[in-house]
């Protein structure tokens, strides 16, 4: 397999590892921690997901570029990556609120780079984290897989997109409506989605969606508890 150089140049960003508790037991390259022979000894790390709407209540979904090395061309959320153990994204003690700032951060810094949102459009004050989730997913490549505990973070904000063009093929915003044919037609139109957003979308999307307006304006409260969406393949 021939990488893209920048997407592999980003393997060697250190992902931080964590137990199933959440808990940093260190750092490791991206390459290390996405390897599928690392993955099943048990490694695992933090990660997030965005859920990016507009003022209509419509869901920003990308299409991920053909260069990305884990699940190229699927249709995911509107951005998942990884916090990094650096300085403001990696937290000095074993405290959620401190965990989600790091990752809130690390999205910020990630709309930038993916989609080409100008930093100072959203604020880490304009996300909602709801909860986390731990998912597996070996199944779909021989080399390259994921194993993560993936924060969920919702914000509403119109935004100007220049997606990287290896980074994202395509983006498109949808209604709860939309997203279900989306799904309902993968058969007719080939297009597959990510592990990751089909377990979201399967056990919370939907209701999370129909309450946007209370999660945007505060009132539903922090989720503590991760919970365990087990393995799944595209």
């Amino acid at each position: 397999m021939t990488l893209d150089k920048t997407q592999e140049q980003f393997l060697e960003e250190q992902c931080i590892v964590v137990d199933m508790q959440d808990k940093k037991i260190g750092a490791d390259s991206k390459r290390t921690c996405h390897k599928n022979v690392n993955i099943k000894k048990g490694l695992l790390h933090r990660a997030f997901s965005v859920f990016l709407f507009n003022s209509d209540g419509k869901l920003l979904l990308q299409q991920r570029a053909a260069e990305k090395i884990t699940f190229p061309n699927v249709w995911t959320n509107s951005c998942c990556s990884h916090p990094l153990s650096i300085d403001g994204e990696v937290e000095s003690k074993d405290d959620l609120a401190e965990k989600i700032e790091g990752v809130k951060t690390a999205a910020i810094r990630k709309l930038s780079h993916e989609l080409g949102i100008k930093e100072g459009t959203i604020a880490r004050k304009d996300f909602h984290f709801l909860t986390r989730i731990y998912y597996r997913s070996t199944e779909d490549h021989p080399e390259w897989g994921e194993h993560e505990i993936d924060y969920i973070l919702f914000v509403r904000q119109n935004v100007e997109i220049s997606a990287a063009p290896n980074e994202v093929k395509a983006v498109r915003y949808v209604t709860a409506s939309e997203l279900r044919d989306q799904l309902a037609d993968r058969e007719k139109t080939g297009e597959t989605f990510s592990p990751w957003v089909q377990l979201i979308i399967e056990r919370f999307l939907y209701s999370w969606m129909e309450k946007l307006d209370d999660i945007i304006a505060g009132k539903c409260g922090i989720d503590e508890t991760i919970h365990n969406l087990g393995d799944r393949a595209i």
